[in-house]
């Protein structure tokens, strides 16, 4: 396989928080790299000003844009979609960017045999019997995003037993960190517990914040997709990208507290319609041996590197 600096690649949803944070990594290592991206949630100033970068407004919906664009890559990182909280509310948005977007994305790899990283989610595993999660574990989707994430999966996985083409799969678990911004709607907990804190308001918990989630930090969550990108030994795999370790909310608001030196408390307000998953937390034993990935950063200082962040952008 070509190194990184010889490629050209393909990263859809490359105008978002994670994937302008891959992209921002695929330049560091002279990678040429093309985003598709119809900027419902992302943004184009988040990409790497750089000659390397050619950005492409536009959406996995439409067909012939992604057979063009597939065309003249040499591995793809599949990440545009619609997440979950907009799954929820448009469902048929849901189908038509998550299922009917990745199977255009896989249709155009096929005529070239172009590998795609296909990334999905944890949240597919829905509240499991065991823990902590291995990727073999039941699987139980208990919203429109889990399902047509976990369709993503299967549609990869089966391109690569039908047909032979490269894919390989990566399992997000809560990922967070920079360009995560506070100002999205959409975005996750964490964002929106710093959002409160700085401006000096309680951090509202759904439910009684004993529920826990494996939060990743994004530079975590790139590097394994990176080699989940350049290893042959990926193809036909999926694989859990998370810490392994359990936090609860409760101790995900107290640290960030700790963390502004604030005073205030959380407020608890009724549990959530959307992702109501009791416990998570995964193995990630798989990746390890597989492809020598391990997470590099804690969650305190994952949190520290966000708050820097988000201080640097004058808010």
């Amino acid at each position: 396989m070509k190194s990184l600096s010889e490629m050209n690649v393909l990263v859809t949803g490359g105008a978002g928080f994670v994937g302008s944070n891959l992209v921002e990594r695929l330049v560091r290592d002279g990678t040429r790299v093309t985003v598709l991206d119809d900027l419902f949630t992302g943004k184009e100033q988040n990409l790497p000003r750089s000659d390397l970068v050619h950005f492409v407004k536009g959406s996995v919906t439409d067909e012939q844009l992604v057979v063009k664009l597939v065309r003249g890559a040499d591995l793809v990182f599949h990440l545009a979609a619609r997440n979950i909280v907009v799954s929820t509310k448009e469902p048929r948005q849901d189908f038509a960017v998550n299922i009917g977007g990745t199977l255009n994305v896989l249709l155009a790899a096929r005529e070239r045999t172009v590998k795609v990283v296909y990334t999905s989610s944890t949240s597919i595993y829905g509240n499991p019997k065991h823990l902590p999660i291995h990727e073999e574990d039941g699987i139980n989707p208990l919203s429109p995003y889990a399902t047509s994430k976990l369709a993503g999966e299967n549609y990869c996985l089966s391109f690569y037993e039908t047909y032979g083409l490269p894919t390989a799969v990566v399992r997000y678990s809560n990922v967070y960190g920079t360009r995560q911004s506070p100002e999205n709607p959409y975005c996750g907990v964490i964002s929106k517990f710093f959002d409160s804190v700085m401006k000096g308001e309680p951090p509202k918990i759904h439910g009684d914040g004993e529920q826990t989630r494996d939060f990743t930090y994004v530079t975590d969550a790139v590097e394994a997709t990176v080699l989940a990108g350049t290893s042959p030994k990926s193809e036909g795999r999926v694989y859990n990208v998370s810490t392994g370790i359990e936090t609860t909310v409760n101790q995900l608001a107290g640290k960030i507290i700790s963390l502004f030196g604030a005073k205030v408390e959380p407020v608890y307000v009724d549990r959530r319609d959307i992702d109501n998953i009791r416990r998570r937390v995964c193995n990630i034993e798989r990746i390890r041996k597989e492809l020598r990935w391990v997470p590099q950063v804690t969650i305190g200082r994952g949190l520290l590197l966000t708050k820097e962040w988000i201080e640097r952008q004058g808010r």
